[in-house]
């Protein structure tokens, strides 16, 4: 048997573990990864064949569909031939006779001979006709189109059809397959910008200003970026820019007493900290022990000692904390559809019947976090999504049952390239193919 292409291998084994065992991408990708049995060059391209199949997978299956008539497919070799096609379409450095030739050794060791011939003949031939490859027709099948040129599910792309329009939405679902900016966010409570990002060069890491945020620096993304001095140090957190602005909406002061409900695994509870110069009380909740112990660390590393972490359910009200709180931070669990380009399994995840039930727990959430403030204080919703059902329906709803809560202008909390109309009225709505973050909502509600 011909030596393996171990990265190659390694993708397939994590695109299987997804597709076909559940696993998430990000996950099974570090435990592959940190084997330690690839060279940077190699990781970088697991990363890339992993995620670049997972995101267009619609597309891949299309046109597998048109080359493969047979109903059943070892799930093996159809993995080889998923990952295959998308070298082929969508990778240029590499020969499509190598792509051809690395699959064939793979089908070796996932199957037997004769799928060895299998994988090495659909391949051949679709690398021949790939400059004549057909699709649904836009004209007659707009939404068919859209979900399998873009690889998204029909049902995602018929309702952002419906709440954006067809030319927002074919936007939206070529944003979400760009690579995303690698953030990180600067702990001015250890270090200026201006010092890290020479510290950041020296390490030999890439860096530029961000776009929104003044402690923001986007990074050429490199690997094992824990394992770096300067992270060890605490000199950052990697998040992106739309989630650091959640703290600046909140707008904590010094001395304040603030609550953040689902707080794990930190990175906006920390940031917070940081913007009160870490003078005042956090108390930072979550369900789950092992993501407070997250909460906990994170606190540790970028110097935080003002963050309390309490183990509490969301959904049950805790009469201690009723009317404690100068502000209040509900950033809920939702359907994550605004990080599908970080999370490219994830579209693959949801279902449209989640919806209903996420709506009702965040509302539910919502409901109880109010109680939590003082009368003239603040309460922040927000979520990493891009579906109205479960951001401005969820305010708008709460808001006229509540009537000693309204929105609150959010002008003055944010950089000018971000003021709105709806800034103005007390929520933002942040998308990846007009502001370049992740797609993100966050509203700001005074208590009367």
């Amino acid at each position: 048997m011909k030596n393996i292409d171990l990265a190659r291998d390694a993708a397939v084994r994590i695109v299987y573990r997804v597709l076909r065992e559940g696993a998430y991408s990000n996950i099974a990708m570090k435990e592959e990864l940190d084997k330690g049995k690839l060279v940077r060059l190699d990781k970088a391209l697991v990363t890339e064949i992993v995620n670049g199949t997972l995101r267009n997978l619609t597309r891949i299956d299309w046109i597998m569909s048109r080359f493969i008539k047979m109903k059943r497919i070892d799930p093996w070799i159809e993995d080889i031939i998923r990952c295959g096609i998308y070298q082929i379409l969508f990778l240029d450095r590499v020969p499509d006779s190598a792509v051809c030739n690395e699959s064939a050794e793979l089908a070796r060791k996932h199957g037997h001979e004769g799928a060895v011939k299998f994988v090495n003949g659909v391949l051949r031939n679709i690398s021949r006709s790939k400059e004549s490859l057909e699709y649904p027709d836009k004209s007659k099948d707009a939404d068919g189109y859209l979900s399998v040129f873009y690889s998204h599910p029909l049902w995602i792309v018929r309702k952002w059809i419906k709440d954006y329009g067809m030319e927002f939405t074919e936007n939206l679902l070529i944003a979400n397959n760009e690579k995303p900016p690698f953030t990180i966010r600067c702990n001015r409570l250890r270090i200026n910008k201006k010092e890290l990002m020479a510290i950041l060069s020296e390490e030999g890491i890439e860096c530029t200003d961000g776009s929104y945020n003044a402690e923001a620096v986007h990074i050429r993304e490199t690997s094992s970026i824990e394992e770096k001095e300067s992270f060890i140090m605490g000199y950052y957190q990697v998040q992106d820019e739309s989630s650091m602005l959640v703290a600046h909406i909140v707008d904590p002061k010094p001395r304040e007493k603030i609550l953040d409900i689902c707080s794990a695994p930190g990175g906006k509870t920390t940031h917070m900290a940081e913007l009160m110069d870490n003078k005042g009380e956090i108390a930072a909740r979550d369900i789950h022990k092992h993501k407070l112990r997250l909460v906990e660390e994170n606190c540790l590393r970028l110097g935080v000692n003002i963050v309390r972490t309490e183990l509490r359910d969301a959904m049950k009200i805790d009469e201690g904390s009723v009317e404690k709180f100068d502000k209040v931070l509900l950033d809920a669990p939702c359907s994550g559809l605004g990080v599908m380009r970080r999370k490219p399994d994830l579209r693959w995840k949801k279902e449209p019947d989640n919806f209903k039930e996420l709506a009702k727990m965040q509302s539910r959430m919502l409901k109880i976090a109010s109680g939590y403030v003082k009368p003239g204080g603040k309460l922040i919703y927000s979520t990493c999504t891009i579906n109205r059902t479960e951001n401005i329906d969820i305010v708008r709803e709460f808001l006229s049952y509540n009537k000693e809560y309204r929105l609150d202008s959010i002008i003055g909390q944010l950089p000018e390239n971000l003021v709105c109309e709806s800034a103005y009225q007390g929520f933002l709505e942040l998308y990846p193919n007009i502001h370049g973050t992740d797609g993100f909502f966050i509203a700001k509600m005074e208590k009367r």
